[in-house]
């Protein structure tokens, strides 16, 4: 039964998140990511659904723990360096980039510290992090939210640049021309 909900709530909040970018992707002019205004009530929008996806994730594969036969050596010797480098470089970021622009507010663009080597390293992390913990956990439940959380956070850069592009203009053309969406 518990399983049941994480999963809904897991695929729902990811289909949610995932509508969300396309739809910023389709119109940009009515984009809902990055926000058009950053407010009060952005951090909630943008955290709450971040927080419960993952939240579902690490549910799903502690309750789901090692159904699948994996390796040993994939689940530790792969997934826990996955997630703790994930973790090193996403809150590093976060540190570097500020929790309010992680969050959609509008400052300037960041091209320094880990900026320099992926445009969105923060993803990158994320999509370590989320790797890391499917092939830890070895659990089935926790490999369908997880996919899904990848394609949301593959996804959300092709809406971000075009905002970018708008503020940013030729300075963020030229980040672009020397620096790599994601690796």
């Amino acid at each position: 039964m518990i399983e049941t909900a994480l999963i809904i709530v897991g695929l729902g909040v990811a289909a949610a998140t995932l509508a969300a970018i396309l739809w910023s992707i389709a119109r940009p002019a009515q984009r809902l990511w990055p926000p058009i205004r950053y407010t009060s009530l952005t951090p909630i929008l943008v955290w709450v659904p971040t927080f419960t996806l993952f939240g579902a994730l690490l549910a799903l594969g502690t309750l789901g723990w090692g159904e699948l036969a994996l390796p040993q050596w994939l689940r530790y010797g792969v997934g826990i360096p996955l997630i703790v480098i994930g973790n090193v470089v996403v809150w590093s970021a976060v540190a570097d980039f500020g929790i309010h622009k992680t969050g959609g507010a509008i400052g300037g663009l960041q091209t320094s510290g880990l900026y320099r080597f992926s445009r969105n390293p923060q993803y990158v992390a994320d999509i370590g992090m989320v790797l890391g913990w499917m092939m830890l956990s070895a659990a089935p439940l926790a490999l369908l939210v997880g996919v899904s959380a990848i394609i949301v956070l593959v996804s959300a850069p092709f809406s971000e640049e075009p905002w970018l592009r708008a503020h940013y203009g030729t300075e963020f053309d030229r980040y672009v021309d020397r620096v790599r969406r994601f690796l």
